[in-house]
């Protein structure tokens, strides 16, 4: 028996006397008023209303209230203030709660009496009702099921709840349904019972004390294509993941077997990943509602959760794309464990994004796998909240828990979820109160830390043993249709064992769980290696320019300070000029004319941090009216997202990679509000985003956004930690590769594991943008963008180096006087970023133009060899430097001197110029900032401060 808190009255047995004011909530208030009724001031205890020896019970309670109104019970109380205020008959109090039909039958002939005697006294008389009512609310709730849903703060969803729980007999299987259930917790429990006899000493974390997940999942996608559903998308961790391939997605039995097999070797370029870790894409026929069902497990990490958010923006994406508003068509379906689903803050994060207009999924289904305890941690250590679930009560989810050795009871629960998420396309949790038969994996001995609990255990009989002799008691099959049923999965299972003997190596993309058809070559390879012009037409470019400069919507009226921006922008367009924010929105506005869709998401993107963008306008005159000119470009053009998200950096980054796995012809973007705050979202970075195509051979092309700059703001807003990007790119510092190779910057791009920039002009932000597209495959992008080079008027680029023909540049080399003499030149500075600003200052300032080349790298990694080598090369007599704002022991000195050293052939060494190293990014006083600054370009045009080095 389920004893919640939500629902404790309804869980323990009603006496008579709580029965009547149980009624008395719904009764008409009596036609006259109780200060007709004559006060007693003894006080009467409600035994003697019981026993039929106090004939003024109703008038004493009355009593009571008006001394004090908290002494009666609420409903009491309700009904005498309604009374008194004279109300007529027929409109006393009405439950927020209402009846299902079967108790309102009873509740109804109950209410007759007292509305023909006005006597409450005659209501004890009809008790075969009150027992009837109190019947119906033991079998609705004293069973196996236990319902949260009274802090749903709508009374249409609390009566559909009710009426699906309290309605007797409405929990009705037919003979075909019970067979189906038993055949389903046949394969669950023989799947694991093979696994363990085949390999034994393997971890494949089972399920074994929850087999009834995959008849639950099969019945919630059963009920889903039912209701007009094409599209499940899943999300779990590891426990179980092997069974849910093979008997929910249907993944090839032999492919699974193969994941054992440590002597065969990966076809697939990359790492890998181990088997409970990878995901599948795979389309079926549904054998219950002969319909088409696509079914996608996303790959994922041990981190617990992580997957959410990833799992969310992929369902978005998918819903986006086929045009599916209400969420009717695609769908999540998201598994957990009872200790993450509590434990974990990332879970917190996706529910607040479950009814956020740019980021609803229309509902997730959440089944959380309850065995009691986490790795070796007691709920009790666990979690402070009664129930695992209550996380799901901040977005009013209602929440089911069953007993998962009743599997009608959790079949029919999971139709009600189902049913529910297509109801009322909200959020809903299924709490599956389970055991975990085993250890944390399968070579773990339980008994150390839960002894007690595993002697339990080990008595406990299997739920397909039970259930199989229920429905033989049942004559629903008998003991030979059983073990048959039983012997045709073992079969299937040992052929599928021979087949994969036969296997001789392991391909990682067949466990792809989101292929993009058509994008690449049948057997997974670009169609090119070559990337066209990323540059446009003027007239484009002008007439981009013109709508990023106006108001495309009649009578709509701005801000004046926005008013004067515009006009820059239109004065900047007049003379063929680009800063940050209109390169970016050129670079946008081309690609929406070629139909890619755009999004762009993250804290103030709309405006912008730092009030660049506005690509929202606000009427100033009328709430909530807005306009986006991105999206009055062109006739058919792809539509522009543009959204501020929640104040999350997880969950949100998490949903936009997801969103880029649905399809390569998006560019999807993620702007953190600065560099630094993208350390709350490390997770995704380090387990998605860094290593996704090595673990799972699954592609990605989002960008990131990080707002760097040491500008003397202190030390949580200048530092994107550039160093972090840089240490886990996968090229190596020490090898040269061969700089003669056809389309080396190409081949460089497709062999990195993502790619690093830091553009110091709006022209090649803009390009690098559009590359991002042009590109014949997909690696995600680090963009750190400025802040002060947002307005610097020297950030400026001109129309001709965005013109067709033009590209994006890795490295912007010298220029000036000493490009002209070459020779001449003493130091050769190495540079990235802001900082280029500065030094060309300051090399002004000092009036050696002619002494001190500077090149800027704008690519980082893929690191420019083949270009810096040219650099070199041009001034055999300069020494060389990297100069940069950030710390020795951060920014990118580490990253660049190596590679640099190997590109020279270790002929000279490589200076550094910056600041000390030191624990915080930044100082937070502007005197020792400035201080800083100048010891750097102190140091960068000192032409003998290297000399006592050498």
């Amino acid at each position: 028996m389920f004893h919640l808190r939500t629902c404790a009255a309804k869980l323990r047995p009603l006496t008579a006397s709580q029965t009547v004011k149980t009624f008395s909530q719904n009764r008409p208030a009596a036609a006259r008023t109780f200060q007709q009724i004559r006060c007693y001031s003894a006080p009467v205890a409600a035994e003697p209303f019981l026993s039929g020896t106090s004939s003024n019970y109703v008038e004493e309670m009355y009593c009571a209230w008006l001394e004090n109104p908290k002494s009666v019970h609420k409903s009491w109380d309700i009904f005498f203030r309604n009374t008194n205020a004279g109300a007529p008959p027929g409109t006393a109090y009405q439950s927020p709660l209402p009846l299902s039909r079967g108790s309102l039958a009873a509740v109804a002939h109950a209410q007759s009496l007292v509305e023909a005697q006005p006597n409450v006294d005659k209501l004890v008389e009809d008790h075969l009702a009150v027992q009837s009512l109190i019947r119906a609310y033991q079998m609705a709730y004293c069973q196996h099921i236990g319902v949260e849903f009274m802090f749903i703060n709508d009374l249409e969803q609390c009566q559909w709840i009710r009426q699906k729980f309290e309605t007797p007999g409405i929990m009705q299987f037919t003979n075909e349904e019970k067979r189906t259930l038993l055949a389903r917790l046949v394969r669950s429990t023989r799947f694991e019972e093979f696994l363990q006899r085949k390999w034994s000493s393997e971890k494949r974390f089972g399920l074994e004390g929850c087999e009834v997940l995959i008849p639950a999942l099969k019945t919630i996608i059963d009920k889903s294509s039912e209701n007009g559903v094409d599209y499940v998308i899943m999300g779990m961790p590891h426990r179980g993941r092997l069974n849910v391939l093979a008997n929910v997605i249907r993944k090839e039995l032999e492919q699974i077997f193969c994941q054992f097999d440590s002597k065969l070797e990966a076809a697939d370029e990359g790492s890998g990943d181990v088997k409970y870790h990878l995901g599948m894409y795979h389309r079926r026929i549904n054998r219950v509602t002969d319909r088409n069902i696509t079914l996608s497990l996303v790959a994922n990490p041990s981190h617990l959760e992580a997957a959410d958010p990833v799992v969310m923006g992929k369902t978005k994406a998918e819903q986006f794309y086929c045009g599916d508003t209400e969420g009717k068509k695609v769908m999540s379906i998201l598994l957990h464990g009872d200790a993450a689903f509590a434990g974990q803050g990332i879970v917190y994060e996706t529910f607040h994004l479950s009814d956020l207009p740019s980021y609803t999924t229309h509902g997730t289904v959440h089944v959380v796998v309850n065995n009691q305890i986490g790795f070796t941690t007691d709920p009790r250590m666990a979690r402070s909240s009664p129930y695992p679930t209550d996380v799901a009560r901040v977005v009013n989810a209602p929440i089911f828990h069953v007993n998962s050795d009743d599997p009608e009871a959790v079949m029919y629960v999971c139709k009600v979820a189902a049913e529910w998420r297509s109801t009322f396309h909200k959020d809903v949790v299924v709490d599956l109160v389970c055991y975990r038969r085993n250890g944390h994996n399968e070579m773990d001995e339980p008994m150390f830390t839960q002894p007690l609990m595993y002697k339990q255990i080990r008595k406990q009989k299997p739920v397909l043993q039970k259930y199989a002799e229920l429905l033989v008691s049942q004559g629903v099959v008998n003991q030979p249709e059983y073990e048959e049923e039983i012997s045709k999965y073992d079969k299937i299972c040992e052929e599928a064992f021979a087949r994969s003997k036969d296997e001789k190596i392991l391909h990682i993309k067949h466990w792809l769980d989101s292929p993009w058809p058509g994008f690449f070559t049948l057997d997974g390879q670009p169609r090119s290696m070559s990337c066209p012009s990323t540059g446009l037409t003027e007239d484009i470019l002008t007439h981009i320019g013109n709508v990023a400069s106006s108001v495309p919507v009649e009578n709509f009226t701005i801000h004046g300070g926005l008013s004067r921006i515009l006009k820059t922008r239109g004065e900047m367009v007049k003379n063929r000029t680009v800063d940050w924010a209109l390169a970016e929105y050129m670079a946008f506005g081309s690609l929406l004319k070629e139909g890619i869709h755009i999004r762009l998401s993250g804290q103030d993107v709309e405006r912008g941090t730092f009030s660049h963008r506005h690509h929202v306008l606000h009427d100033q005159n009328v709430d909530k009216r807005t306009c986006i000119p991105m999206n009055h470009l062109w006739p058919n053009q792809a539509p522009y997202t543009v959204c501020n998200s929640s104040l999350s950096e997880y969950g949100v980054l998490g949903f936009e990679l997801g969103f880029a796995m649905a399809s390569p012809n998006a560019l999807v973007l993620w702007e953190a509000q600065f560099g630094d705050f993208h350390n709350t979202a490390q997770c995704i970075i380090d387990q998605f985003i860094c290593p996704g195509q090595a673990k799972w051979v699954r592609q990605n092309g989002i960008v990131l956004l990080l707002p760097h700059g040491m500008e003397g703001m202190g030390p949580e807003h200048s530092s994107a930690r550039p160093e972090r990007f840089l240490q886990m790119c996968n090229d190596d510092p020490d090898v040269l590769p061969d700089l003669k190779e056809a389309n080396f910057d190409i081949n460089q791009l497709y062999d990195c594991n993502w790619v690093v920039v830091n553009c110091s002009t709006p022209g090649n932000f803009f390009h690098v943008l559009r590359r991002q597209i042009l590109l014949p495959f997909r690696k995600p992008l680090i963009i750190f963008t400025p802040k002060s080079l947002l307005r610097h008027p020297e950030a400026r680029s001109s129309f001709d180096e965005m013109l067709p023909g033009t590209h994006f540049q890795r490295v912007i080399p010298e220029d000036g006087p000493a490009a002209q003499n070459p020779e001449n030149v003493k130091r050769l500075l190495f540079c990235t970023g802001k900082v280029y600003y500065d030094l060309t200052r300051e090399r002004k300032a000092r009036d050696m133009v002619g002494q001190v080349a500077i090149t800027r790298i704008e690519q980082l990694s893929p690191f420019p060899f083949d270009l810096l080598l040219k650099e070199v090369q041009k001034y055999p007599n300069a020494e060389l430097a990297w100069c940069q704002e950030e710390h020795k022991n951060q920014g990118y000195y580490d990253y660049v001197k190596p590679r640099l050293r190997t590109t020279i052939s270790r002929a000279k060494p490589v200076w550094y110029a910056g600041r000390d190293p030191a624990a915080a990014p930044a100082t937070g006083n502007k005197k020792t900032h400035l201080t800083e600054l100048q010891r750097l370009l102190d140091t960068a045009f000192d032409l003998d401060v290297f000399k006592n080095f050498s």
